[in-house]
């Protein structure tokens, strides 16, 4: 039962997410609306996937080796650095289109390396299939890409102390409600 759940949390992710861009009309005419229903649609399919995911029992394909931990900690450090530079608009910004989708994805290929379950393949492996399905709407709908202007460096490295300050504290609160994520615990 928990695996369907999970499942479902997957499925209502994507498809709030990609409401918008394959029915970008209907979605135009819900107005402000429309971004009401798809914040709750969200929430409702993180519920699902976190409750999907503690329900189900644990079928394993693979135990991942101690010093992929090592791997999966610099792919989350990418991922938060990638969000940090989407949001800070750094000269990195400048050369990659979507780095959010890209940090997300650098995230969800941490999380396959490590979490060798059906259950991890489901909801890491679904949400990672998201995200490069977003990547490819996206820029269908939007095929001219205007850089961002030029950034001042000192935005480098403030992503930086950033991205490390968010995987410390998201790392602090990971080994408090599971695995702890800096391996040796």
């Amino acid at each position: 039962m928990g695996t369907l759940i999970l499942i479902a949390g997957v499925a209502l992710w994507a498809g709030a997410h990609f409401f918008k861009r394959l029915a970008p009309e209907r979605r135009a005419a819900m107005g402000n609306a429309g971004r009401l229903y798809a914040t709750l649609a969200i929430v409702a399919s993180i519920v699902l996937m976190v409750i999907g995911y503690r329900m189900a029992e644990p079928v394993w394909l693979w135990v991942a080796p101690n010093w992929m931990v090592h791997l999966n900690n610099l792919l989350v450090f990418i991922g938060f650095y990638l969000y940090a530079v989407s949001g800070l608009k750094t000269r990195l910004h400048q050369k990659i289109r979507h780095p959010q989708l890209s940090g997300f994805k650098a995230w969800a290929v941490a999380h396959l390396l490590v979490v060798g379950t059906l259950q991890g393949v489901i909801l890491f492996g679904g949400l990672l299939a998201w995200a490069v399905v977003s990547v490819i709407l996206i820029n269908r709908a939007n095929r001219e890409w205007t850089r961002p202007p030029e950034a001042a460096a000192w935005k480098e490295g403030v992503a930086v102390v950033g991205a490390l300050f968010a995987m410390l504290v998201v790392g602090q609160i990971h080994g408090w409600l599971g695995p702890w994520p800096f391996g040796g615990a």
